[in-house]
């Protein structure tokens, strides 16, 4: 008589063998999963993976001319090239790489009496005012991995030349004399050495404080109660906020 196979046996035998395959399967793709995330994250902390659009570019070339594609790239390539080492070293690259810009009233360079360039703008047409200054560090320092809660836009009166200006400050940590990034002086010097300006209001993206002396001072309110911030965020490209 021949002996029939335990039919139950070989289904249970079958379904083990099947789900150590699947087993070994989900193993290499956890795997091969981690390391290509892995390698993303080290594209996006090294800057690496910073790339304009083409398309503005192209817009920037026919708006500006051909100056205005080179001056993108090249603030392209200085993205791509950070290496600091800490957010001292990165204050001071950016620092020097705007600065270079030339100052022009917003009068003059776009034809109104107040407007917040976004940094291609500032950068494609070669020129602007301070507050264009300050928010083209501001935005650069972010995308070079400076927290945003460091950095503030900050509203001061410059005495020297008797106006209201607008400097990039910088704490290292909560209730630290910030430093001041400015495009009037290209030295980075603690705002309590800065006896030249009157600070008046500061903010970022998540708030907007009175100024307190020379401190970050009592939060106000948000940051959306500034109607030129907010016409500035509509205008910047989504990977740039």
């Amino acid at each position: 008589m021949i002996k029939l196979p335990d039919a139950p046996s070989i289904f249970f035998k079958t379904i083990l063998s099947h789900c150590q395959v699947l087993t070994k399967s989900l193993r290499f793709w956890t795997t091969s999963l981690s390391l290509l995330l892995l390698f993303v994250s080290i594209i996006v902390s090294a800057g690496g993976n910073f790339t304009l659009d083409p398309a503005i570019l192209n817009a920037a070339e026919k708006k500006y001319g051909a100056d205005a594609r080179r001056n993108l790239l090249a603030w392209q390539q200085f993205i791509q090239d950070d290496d600091s080492s800490d957010d001292r070293q990165k204050l001071e690259r950016v620092n020097v790489f705007f600065n270079k810009i030339t100052f022009v009233s917003d009068i003059i360079h776009w034809s109104k009496k107040d407007y917040w360039a976004t940094p291609i703008e500032f950068i494609a047409s070669d020129g602007g005012d301070c507050e264009d200054f300050a928010l083209a560090k501001y935005f650069t320092l972010k995308l070079i991995g400076v927290a945003e809660e460091k950095l503030h836009l900050t509203y001061v009166k410059a005495l020297n030349i008797n106006q209201a200006h607008m400097v990039l400050t910088y704490y290292e940590k909560p209730g630290a004399v910030p430093l001041i990034l400015d495009n009037l002086i290209d030295a980075i010097e603690p705002a309590n050495k800065r006896t030249d300006l009157l600070p008046v209001y500061t903010f970022n993206g998540s708030g907007l404080w009175l100024a307190k002396e020379r401190g970050k001072g009592n939060l106000v309110g948000k940051s959306d109660r500034l109607k030129l911030w907010n016409d500035l965020l509509d205008r910047m490209p989504a990977g740039l906020k």
